[in-house]
């Protein structure tokens, strides 16, 4: 990988590792339904221009319901829930349990024919990833809301299914037009909701945690990974998916305070390790799915 690969991996392994920190930070103050509104609409007129000026807008008027399913997956269903859910649970918890998406992403893959067959070392993958999500859950169950977890796994199969319906039915489409439509659609639906729902007053570190969520965590972290994708391409670029988790725990226990649970130390590296296991491909048929990897690297959004 060159210098400037390297540049963008790391610095999108932090920014997309940031999101729980300031999701946890501002929920304290915001509802869910006005953080999602807060962190879309700054967004969404920020890329919208970029969008409107290259035309690419129009390009993804005939595939409007997928753009749709692939915006309640990616965004309208798991923003909300993954803020809801870190009103109850830990940065940290939530971080690690989304690590399981390249995991469930795998076994949707293979389940709709888009994958090749499971060799021993990817099933041992899967085995021992879904082992610390185990492990994670069970160790920490006594201290962590249930709801609060089944919601956050519900945010990683949300974040599972988006790549695999841009697989299917949004790959030939530009990647900024179908976020930027994202954005604008999330941010038109949680509009009511969230202007209703707006405290009258928000103390400085709650909007200066919108403005990263927005800015940095969703404007500036896709610009990087269109970027990334275009110097190192989409297979490579997904590894972020492993580094993220990492970052995020550091950043719950050094900077709120979190405790780095038993759970965390026995369920962490059993994920990251079963992650990467269970998604290498197949050694016999490398050659013939590496395009298929490329297809499914558009990954998901910031959390």
């Amino acid at each position: 990988m060159s210098r400037k690969g390297w540049l963008l991996f790391i610095s999108l392994c932090v920014i997309w590792g940031l999101p729980y920190l300031f999701i946890r930070i501002a929920v304290r103050e915001l509802p869910p339904p006005a953080l999602v509104f807060l962190r879309t609409a700054p967004a969404a007129l920020l890329l919208l221009p970029f969008a409107l000026r290259r035309g690419e807008l129009r390009r993804i008027l005939r595939s409007w319901p997928w753009v749709l399913l692939y915006t309640a997956v990616e965004l309208c269903v798991p923003w909300l829930l993954l803020s809801h859910a870190e009103e109850r649970i830990s940065s940290s918890l939530a971080g690690l349990l989304i690590a399981m998406v390249p995991l469930i992403g795998a076994v949707l893959y293979r389940a709709f024919g888009v994958a090749e067959r499971f060799d021993a070392r990817r099933f041992a993958g899967l085995f021992i990833g879904f082992a610390g999500v185990a492990a994670l859950v069970g160790l920490d169950i006594a201290r962590s809301d249930v709801l609060g977890i089944a919601e956050t796994i519900g945010v990683a199969f949300c974040y599972a299914t988006g790549p695999l319906v841009i697989s299917r039915k949004l790959a030939h489409l530009p990647a900024i037009g179908v976020i930027t439509a994202s954005l604008v659609v999330t941010a038109v639906l949680y509009s009511p909701a969230g202007i209703a729902t707006m405290p009258s007053s928000l103390s400085a570190e709650t909007i200066g945690s919108v403005a990263v969520l927005s800015l940095v965590c969703t404007v500036v972290a896709f610009l990087v990974f269109f970027a990334l994708i275009r110097e190192v391409g989409p297979s490579r670029s997904t590894v972020i998916t492993y580094v993220n988790p990492l970052v995020a725990v550091l950043l719950g226990v050094a900077l709120l305070g979190e405790p780095f649970t038993l759970g965390i130390a026995v369920g962490m590296p059993l994920i990251l390790v079963g992650s990467v296991l269970g998604t290498m491909p197949s050694l016999r048929g490398a050659k013939q799915t590496e395009p298929l990897q490329d297809e499914l690297g558009a990954g998901p959004p910031a959390p």
